[in-house]
């Protein structure tokens, strides 16, 4: 026999809150997950990478954004992820 649940611990969620992601990081982190010779460059020469664009399109980067990307240096697109969030999150 399953007993019924006799305790919820209901955490609260902010929905409201937003992302410190802008959708041209996104659209950067996405373009490297789904293609390895973009995913590559991104983490070798990120200037090229970002100047190049994916699949004709362009990424919409502040000149803070662009320049945190350049800076960085990752050895994974996890890594690079992990450190993009940190940055970002320190300065909002």
């Amino acid at each position: 026999m399953i007993a019924p649940m006799t305790y919820q611990n209901i955490l609260p969620m902010n929905l409201t809150s937003r992302s410190n992601i802008s959708s041209g990081v996104s659209k950067i982190f996405s373009a490297a997950v789904v293609n390895g010779q973009f995913r590559s460059t991104l983490l070798q020469d990120p200037q090229t990478a970002i100047q190049s664009g994916y699949l004709g399109e362009t990424f919409s980067l502040s000149k803070e954004e662009k320049d945190l990307i350049i800076s960085i240096r990752a050895n994974s697109l996890a890594d690079l992820a992990k450190q993009v969030n940190r940055s970002l999150s320190n300065n909002y």
